[in-house]
């Protein structure tokens, strides 16, 4: 399902005037990412607008256009406006003229204007559009941030999710979400939070609910971060064959990003929060390009066939 945005949402967050506003401004939804600054179609050339795009008039459309006779002015603003555009904003607290507001007005149009910079305007709107448009799921897991990567712990009811991130907490780690994760994909990357409600508690069994940034501080919590490695636990089963050299990748796709995967069994006696802090140590080396098991592997072939390196 598309998701979309209010247009008067926008505006209210990003502080715009309103200049003129449709009559059907509260009803405007916004689902395209993307903007246009009308700099061709101010020259007449009408082909391929893409109209459905919130229009921008920076620094240079509006010295263009207002270089131009008020005849001639007129007649392209009129051939953007008749379009099915969303609004025009106008940056740097620009003076829109009278015959481009009786346009508007005319063709039932909203006209906006910021106080921002045409760069730092349209850098506003692209962070504030991608944040409302982004896909989103919400996830049954634990998140963390361990070592500054983002660390997801899956897992079946009481398989220990909950215990193994308190004791990351207590090794200097930080709390994302607990239970619940909240997550977006951002730019082909996924980022995850706790929902508003719950954010910052924990629920330990035997303890009840814990406020964790009360617990520990202010630096024992975070209200965001990039989801790098997904962490499943699992009850520790005698007759499963677990990989024991690593040289097997096993990936999960959230919202279509692939995600690197570990299973890590899970018995009286193993530290899994140690074990998640070299799993995320590892991980990292990976994606620097550096694989122990594959430059084990490759010693020991080594030794084995000493000849067939020469060649």
């Amino acid at each position: 399902m598309e998701k979309s945005v209010k247009l008067h949402v926008l505006a209210e967050e990003l502080g715009l005037e309103q200049i003129t506003t449709s009559t059907d401004y509260y009803d405007i939804e916004i689902a395209n990412r993307n903007v246009n600054r009308p700099g061709i179609q101010l020259t007449g050339y009408m082909d391929e607008f893409p109209h459905k795009r919130i229009q921008i008039i920076g620094n240079v459309e509006y010295s263009y256009y207002m270089s131009l006779e008020p005849k001639e002015r007129y007649e392209r603003f009129r051939g953007i406006l008749s379009y099915d555009i969303p609004c025009i904003i106008f940056s740097y607290n620009r003076e829109i003229t009278e015959d481009i507001i009786d346009l508007a007005k005319y063709y039932n149009k909203t006209l906006l204007v910021s106080k921002y910079a045409t760069t730092k305007l349209i850098g506003k709107l692209g962070t504030a559009l991608e944040d409302y448009l982004a896909l989103e799921e919400s996830i049954h897991a634990g998140l963390l941030e361990v070592y500054g990567s983002g660390v997801l712990i899956k897992g079946k009811s009481s398989v220990g999710k909950s215990e193994t991130g308190l004791d990351l907490i207590t090794r200097g780690h930080r709390l994302v979400a607990d239970d619940v994760v909240e997550i977006r994909k951002i730019d082909d990357k996924l980022y995850g939070k706790s929902p508003d409600n719950i954010r910052h508690f924990m629920e330990i069994r035997g303890i009840g609910i814990l406020d964790i940034r009360r617990l520990y501080g202010t630096g024992s919590v975070k209200t965001e971060t990039s989801i790098d490695l997904v962490i499943e636990l699992e009850d520790w089963q005698d007759k499963k064959e677990y990989d024991r050299l690593g040289l097997d990748e096993d990936y999960v796709y959230i919202l279509d990003i692939k995600v690197p995967k570990l299973t890590v069994p899970v018995k009286p006696g193993r530290n899994i929060a140690m074990i998640i802090e070299v799993a995320t140590r590892n991980n990292r080396q990976k994606r620097l390009g550096y694989n122990s098991a594959l430059e084990l592997t490759n010693r020991l072939f080594n030794e084995i066939n000493p000849d067939k390196t020469k060649n």
